[in-house]
């Protein structure tokens, strides 16, 4: 089932059956450079059962990224709940994955955007954040193409410091409805 679809991407669920093509793209080392390490296969495969406990515990989740075009696995987009800041709050975060092969095409900014929709129009959510490594720069350029801005820097363990972006429903309405 799609649950978005854009004029080159259809997002849609991720199932055991993306396995194969998922680990392709998680266990390389360049696409994974924002992480600890690359993924092996079963991490691949834990990454796939958190998606789908998501999807059944609120709804949404990390979904497949399809190229229409040629109806290829390109990676993954969606909605997490987040300890963002470190404080056991969890708060909606649209993260992204694409394949390495199909970076510098705007997917990622197109499939980030539909989520950005998605969370507006379909739940009651009044901010959204993206949250990444100070270094990852690409994603920081997502994030601001989402229209999101930079809230916070501050340091952490796990990326030495982190970014975090968000947009208001208010930022949202004014950008894409005004």
């Amino acid at each position: 089932m799609n649950i978005i679809e854009t004029e080159q991407l259809i997002l849609r669920e991720l199932t055991m059956d993306d396995l194969e093509a998922w680990y392709q793209i998680l266990s390389d080392q360049e696409t994974m450079q924002y992480y600890t390490s690359a993924f092996d296969k079963n991490q691949t495969r834990k990454w796939i059962d958190w998606s789908l406990a998501n999807y059944n515990k609120y709804g949404f989740g990390l979904w497949a990224v399809i190229l229409k075009k040629s109806d290829e696995f390109i990676g993954d987009c969606g909605i997490t709940m987040q300890n963002i800041y470190g404080d056991g709050n969890l708060l909606p975060e649209i993260g992204y994955h694409i394949n390495k092969r199909f970076w510098n095409n705007g997917y990622a900014s197109q499939a980030a955007k539909a989520c950005l929709r998605y969370i507006f129009e379909q739940t009651d959510f009044n901010e959204v954040f993206s949250y990444q490594m100070w270094t990852n720069i690409p994603s920081r350029k997502v994030a601001e193409k989402m229209g999101m801005s930079l809230r916070k820097e501050y340091a952490d363990e796990k990326n030495t410091k982190t970014s975090v972006h968000s947009i208001t429903r208010a930022e949202y309405d004014s950008i894409y409805k005004g």
